[in-house]
C-alpha cells in the first residue's frame, strides 16, 4: 500500500522576516502566512508543524512528510528517534507527532516539493 504524501516547506522574506508556510496533500496546495516572524529555520519547523495539524485535523495518518530543508528532516527524525530536541518548535512538533504519528519524514530536492513550488509561484521573479 502507498502511503499519502505531504509536502511541506516554509519560508521568510526578508530573512528573518514574516513567515509563509505552505502544505501539499493531493496536489492541493494550502498556504499558510499567519505565522508569525522568524528565521527560514523556523519557517521550515512551522511547515512541518502545520503539516501534522492538517493531517491530525483531516484524519489522515501514517503519511510520508516531504520536505526540502534537510537540517530540518533531520532533526525532526532525531526528535523522534530520542524523544527531545534542543529547537524551539521540538515540543508542538513532538506532541502532534503522538497525536498523528508520520511513517515517514524525508528530504526531497527543492525542485520537486510541491509545496516549495507553491510558495514560489505567489514570488515570481
Amino acid at each position: 500500500m502507498r502511503r499519502l504524501k505531504v509536502f511541506f516547506d516554509g519560508g521568510c522574506r526578508p530573512n528573518p522576516g514574516p513567515i509563509e508556510v505552505a502544505v501539499v496533500v493531493r496536489g492541493t496546495a494550502h498556504l499558510f502566512e499567519d505565522c508569525g516572524a522568524g528565521s527560514n529555520s523556523d519557517a521550515e519547523w512551522l511547515a512541518l508543524v502545520r503539516a501534522l495539524e492538517f493531517c491530525r485535523d483531516h484524519g489522515l495518518e501514517g503519511v510520508e512528510l516531504i520536505g526540502d530543508a534537510l537540517e530540518v528532516v533531520r532533526q525532526a527524525n532525531a526528535v523522534l528517534r530520542d524523544g527531545h530536541g534542543a529547537q524551539p518548535h521540538t515540543a508542538r512538533f513532538l506532541e502532534l507527532a503522538g497525536q498523528v504519528a508520520p511513517a515517514r519524514i524525508r528530504w526531497i530536492r527543492r525542485e520537486q516539493n510541491l509545496a516549495g513550488i507553491a510558495l514560489a509561484a505567489r514570488h515570481p521573479r
